[in-house]
């Protein structure tokens, strides 16, 4: 096992200079992984490496999008083991009554192939609505192809911004924060209109004016 450590770790290290330690197919194993536990940067060093001729570039692809989905999977089945009640603490900062959480449950259940689409895109919110679509319980076949949809494009993305930019990898590694942050907050607005509108449509805002 501590082999095994050592190597992903030479790898990843190695990688981030430019340098490919080449383990035959278990070059790409450990792309997946370490996409799963790193994120966007290690595709664009992969794709950048695919560039200089160390690996290939449809399994680079390929290896991307099985770290991410995997990732992906791992989360919503951790959210699928929960409860409701775990999103209770950002009801406030939803503007949302606990009586309204079950409307939001079906809301999730109706909207959460396009949510999960967009988030995918976003990035910085896919983890909370994973979560929040395992809680719904909503069925991986609802969400699944849409999801490997936005991966494709994501990843994609990635892989044509890094192999073609592989002079300018530092620069770009900075930029891509900045591209994500502005996407998440994108995301989170849209979100947050789209919950208060399904509630209003509910009657639930007009349900507590009345009570007042």
């Amino acid at each position: 096992m501590n082999v095994m450590v050592d190597v992903i770790h030479t790898f990843w290290q190695n990688l981030q200079v430019g340098v490919v330690t080449q383990v035959g197919s278990w070059n790409y194993v450990i792309i997946a992984l370490l996409v799963a536990i790193e994120g966007p940067i290690v595709t664009l060093l992969g794709a950048s490496a695919a560039a200089s001729g160390y690996l290939k570039t449809g399994y680079v692809l390929l290896a991307a999008a099985t770290g991410n989905i995997s990732a992906d999977l791992i989360w919503y089945y951790l959210g699928y083991g929960g409860k409701i009640e775990w999103l209770q603490p950002y009801q406030k900062w939803l503007g949302i009554k606990p009586r309204q959480m079950d409307h939001l449950q079906k809301e999730m259940n109706k909207h959460a192939a396009k949510i999960l689409f967009f988030a995918k895109l976003s990035a910085g919110f896919m983890v909370p609505s994973l979560i929040s679509a395992g809680i719904a319980k909503v069925p991986v076949k609802k969400w699944f192809p849409t999801l490997l949809l936005g991966e494709m494009i994501w990843t994609g993305t990635l892989m044509l911004i890094g192999y073609h930019g592989t002079m300018m990898l530092t620069n770009i590694s900075h930029s891509i924060e900045y591209v994500l942050l502005g996407a998440s907050i994108v995301f989170l607005v849209a979100m947050v209109y789209f919950i208060r509108r399904a509630l209003r449509e509910s009657g639930t805002f007009e349900e507590t004016t009345d009570a007042k």
